[in-house]
C-alpha cells in the first residue's frame, strides 16, 4: 500500500501526540504490511468452500438417488410378497379340488359295491347272471379303485405342490422382508442425508418467494478460467472494490496504492462520475515488495447481465476480499455481492467514501458558507463536528436498515475520504478529519494475514 511502512507511525505520533488509539493503529498498520511482505501465502481458503459446497450437492444428489432406490426396493419387495401370496392361494384351491375329486371316487366306489351286492343278492336264480354282473361289477370297482389310487397320487403330487409352494411363499416373504429391510434402512440413511438438503430448499423456495435469485456454486473449471481473466498469481492477495458509477471507487483504489487520481502515467485507475470501467481492471502496487494487487469492478448498472448473475458473471469469487463501496444506499447488485460473499465465506467491506465530501454538505445545509469571510474558525469547528457526528450516524443507521432489509446480518461500515487515505498512505501529516481510514486498512490486512499467512520455512 504505497509507502506505509515507512514514516507513517512518526508522522502519525508527530501530528496526533494525545491520540493513543491512532499511533497503534498505525504501528499495527506497519507490522501487517511487513508480515504479509515477507510471509509465504496459503492457498485462498474460498476455493476450499466452493469445493466443499461442490461435494455438499453430489451428496444431496447422492441421497436423493438412494432414496428413490429405495422406494424401487420396496415396491419391488412388494411385489414379491404379493406373488408368494397368490402362489400360496393357488396350491391350497389346487389341494382343495383334488380333494373334492378324491371324495367323489369314493362315493362312487361305496355305490358301486352296494350296488354289486345287491344285485348278487337278488340274482340268486341265475348265477350265471350274477356272476357276470359280479365280474362286470368286480371290473368296475377295479376301475374305481385305480381311479382313486389315481385320484390319491395326485393329492399326495398337489400335497407336495402345495408344500413347496408354501416353503417358496415362505422363502418369498423372507427375501421380501429383508428387502424391506434393507429399502427401509436405506430410506432413512437417504433422509437423513436429505435432511439438510430439504432445509436448503425450503429456503431457497421461501427466498424465491420474496424474489431473490438462488446463489450458484462455480464450477472447477469456471473458477480456472476466472482466475485466468484476472491473471490471479498464487502467493498474491487480490483485492476487488466495486461499486455503482460515481462511488469513488476507482479513487479509493488509488489512494490505497499511493497513488493521486492524476497520477496516471504511474498506472493510476482513471475516474470520472461515469462508470470508466467496462472490464475488471487490474491493478498491482507500485511497491513490487507488496504482494498486494487491486482490481476495480466495473458496476453491474453498466453490463448487460442481471444483477443476480453479477457475482459468477464476474468471477468476484476468486478474491481474497471485497470492498462494496456505497454512494448513499444499497444496490441489488451490491446485495448479491454480500450475500455471496456471506455463502463463500469471503471477507467484505462495506466503505462510504467521498465522507469529507458528504459533512460539507451537512454543513451547507445548517448554514455553512465557505465564501462568506465573517463565519469565524469557531464557528467552523463547531459546524464540522456536528455535521460529522450527523454523518456517522446517519451513515451507520442506513447501512444497518439497508442489511435487515435484505436479511444480512449487521456488519461495520467504514467511513472513509480518499484524499484523507491517500494522505496516510504516502506518509503525509494525517488529517484530523480521519474517521475510518486506518480501521479499514488495519481490519483489511489483519484478514488476509490470518486467512493466508504462514511463517515461511
Amino acid at each position: 500500500m504505497g509507502g506505509v511502512v515507512g514514516r507513517v507511525v512518526g508522522r502519525v505520533t508527530s501530528s496526533l501526540p494525545v491520540v493513543g488509539g491512532v499511533v497503534s493503529l498505525a504501528m499495527s498498520i506497519v507490522s501487517l504490511v511487513h508480515l504479509i511482505s515477507n510471509l509465504t501465502a496459503r492457498a485462498n481458503p474460498t476455493f476450499a468452500n466452493m469445493d466443499a459446497e461442490a461435494a455438499a450437492r453430489q451428496a444431496t444428489a447422492e441421497a436423493e438417488a438412494a432414496r428413490e432406490k429405495a422406494e424401487e426396493m420396496r415396491a419391488e419387495a412388494e411385489a414379491i410378497r404379493n406373488a408368494a401370496q397368490a402362489a400360496e392361494r393357488e396350491a391350497e384351491e389346487t389341494l382343495q379340488r383334488e380333494r373334492a375329486a378324491h371324495a367323489e371316487a369314493l362315493r362312487e366306489l361305496h355305490e358301486n359295491e352296494a350296488r354289486a351286492e345287491a344285485e348278487r343278492a337278488a340274482s340268486e336264480q341265475s348265477r350265471a347272471e350274477a356272476e357276470e354282473a359280479g365280474r362286470v361289477a368286480s371290473a368296475e370297482v377295479d376301475r374305481i379303485r385305480q381311479v382313486l389310487a389315481e385320484s390319491q397320487r395326485v393329492e399326495q403330487e398337489a400335497k407336495e405342490r402345495a408344500r413347496m409352494a408354501q416353503r417358496q411363499a415362505e422363502e418369498d416373504r423372507r427375501n421380501a422382508s429383508k428387502a424391506q429391510e434393507a429399502a427401509e434402512l436405506a430410506a432413512r440413511e437417504a433422509n437423513e442425508r436429505a435432511r439438510a438438503a430439504k432445509e436448503a430448499q425450503k429456503e431457497a423456495e421461501e427466498r424465491l418467494k420474496k424474489g431473490v435469485r438462488p446463489v450458484v456454486v462455480p464450477r472447477r473449471e469456471e473458477v480456472e478460467a476466472a482466475k485466468r481473466r484476472v491473471q490471479y498469481m498464487e502467493g498474491l492477495f487480490h483485492f476487488a472494490v466495486a461499486g455503482v458509477a460515481g462511488s469513488g471507487k476507482s479513487s479509493l483504489i488509488n489512494a490505497f496504492r499511493g497513488l493521486r487520481n492524476l497520477d496516471t502515467a504511474l498506472g493510476a485507475a482513471p475516474t470520472g462520475v461515469t462508470e470508466t470501467t467496462l472490464a475488471i481492471s487490474r491493478l498491482p502496487d507500485p511497491n513490487e515488495m507488496h504482494p498486494f494487487v487491486w482490481y476495480d469492478i466495473p458496476g453491474a448498472g453498466t453490463l448487460k447481465i442481471p444483477d443476480w448473475q453479477y457475482f459468477n458473471e464476474q468471477g468476484l469469487y476468486v478474491f481474497d476480499c471485497i470492498i462494496v463501496v456505497l454512494d448513499s444506499r444499497f444496490t441489488t447488485a451490491d446485495i448479491a455481492i454480500l450475500m455471496n460473499c456471506k455463502r463463500f465465506d469471503i471477507p467484505t467491506y462495506i466503505v462510504r467514501s467521498k465522507s469529507d465530501t458528504h459533512i460539507r454538505n451537512i454543513m451547507h445545509e445548517r448554514g455553512y458558507d465557505s465564501e462568506d469571510d465573517d463565519d469565524d474558525r469557531t464557528r467552523r469547528k463547531e459546524l464540522y463536528t456536528e455535521a460529522r457526528e450527523q454523518y456517522i450516524a446517519e451513515t451507520r443507521a442506513s447501512i444497518k436498515q439497508n442489511l435487515e432489509d435484505a436479511n444480512l446480518p449487521n456488519q461495520r461500515v467504514y467511513m472513509v475520504s480518499n484524499s484523507v487515505l491517500l494522505s496516510i498512505v504516502k506518509n503525509q501529516n494525517p488529517s484530523l478529519k480521519m474517521i475510518d481510514e486506518l480501521e479499514l486498512m488495519k481490519d483489511l490486512l489483519s484478514e488476509a494475514y490470518s486467512r493466508r499467512c504462514i511463517p515461511a520455512p
